[in-house]
């Protein structure tokens, strides 16, 4: 029996802060950082900052966000599932896209490391392709970024 997974759009706020807590631990013990940096500039009131949590009877079991590089650009940030192999993930960054579309988005861009080996095959699999390392990204070896067209 599948589970259902539902997405509410939320403020990464108290509220939600486990998961956030949760996801940064993760990627401090794997990677030496926890990402917070990248999080800092949120907006709760602008419609082009999106926030998501994914749940599974009542439980957060995942988050992911979306927040503009410019009008037509938007940056999937916090993506995180708790539990493997259970679509989280994809259901969550399938949301952010359909979200992000109706928003005015024409394409997504992301950021994560190359030794992060599960994001990257996560992100080909869902037909994000590799692009040049944009932004505070660009001169960082151990990173690589995506992106997708969203028309």
């Amino acid at each position: 029996m599948t589970e259902t997974i539902s997405i509410k759009i939320t403020n990464p706020n108290e509220k939600v802060a486990a998961i956030i807590d949760e996801l940064s631990g993760n990627l401090y013990l794997r990677f030496g950082s926890d990402g917070k940096n990248s999080f800092t500039d949120w907006q709760q009131n602008n419609s082009k900052y999106v926030f998501v949590v994914a749940e599974i009877k009542n439980e957060i079991v995942g988050c992911g966000a979306i927040r503009p590089i410019s009008e037509t650009v938007g940056e999937v940030k916090r993506m995180y599932s708790k539990y493997p192999r259970k679509k989280i993930g994809k259901t969550i960054l399938a949301f952010l896209e359909d979200i992000a579309s109706k928003s005015g988005y024409e394409e997504l861009i992301l950021e994560t490391r190359i030794k992060n080996t599960e994001a990257t095959q996560f992100y080909e699999k869902q037909n994000y392709k590799v692009i040049p390392n944009y932004g505070k990204y660009k001169d960082r070896p151990e990173a690589i970024c995506f992106g997708k067209s969203l028309k």
